[in-house]
């Protein structure tokens, strides 16, 4: 974590953008479990959205730094607000499962209300560490499929 100043992290080390991204790519089981763990703290919930639908998938071209859209995904959003402690939660995923969505808006809602803190911690750092090593296995695939090729 290169630049990151300690008024932008949110929880442990992670910024608010960074837990979103892992929670939407994790694994559905273990985001849903820890929002059940963590559901009894936040008290009442109301729900604002709760849906299915299609958004643009933006890109940027590494080469020439140029976003674009390469096309549309679908998507389950989900936001609530939880009036007790004055905060909202969001959580969008590809796909259509609604549950995973609405269980990272309500971690997100959780971390705005400063509740169950070691706990969404724990589930961030698993989460990290599984994507981290599904990369790493992606790229030695990647990279057993190299071919050297001799210039003439």
């Amino acid at each position: 974590m290169s630049d990151v100043r300690e008024t932008d992290k949110v929880i442990g080390h992670y910024r608010h953008d960074e837990i979103l991204s892992i929670l939407a790519a994790g694994r559905p089981d273990p985001i849903k479990n820890c929002a059940e763990q963590v559901l009894d703290a936040l008290g009442e919930v109301s729900v604002l959205v709760n849906r299915t639908g299609l958004a643009m998938l933006p890109f940027v071209d590494t080469v020439r730094s140029t976003a674009f859209h390469l096309g549309e995904v679908l998507m389950a959003e989900a936001h609530i607000r939880v009036p007790s402690h004055g905060v909202e939660g969001y959580g969008a995923v590809v796909g259509r499962d609604l549950e995973h969505a609405m269980s990272v808006a309500v971690i997100d809602a959780a971390i705005a209300a400063g509740l169950s803190r070691e706990q969404i911690l724990a589930c961030l750092d698993a989460e990290r560490a599984q994507q981290d090593e599904a990369d790493r296995a992606r790229l030695r695939k990647v990279e057993a499929t190299r071919v050297e090729m001799e210039t003439f």
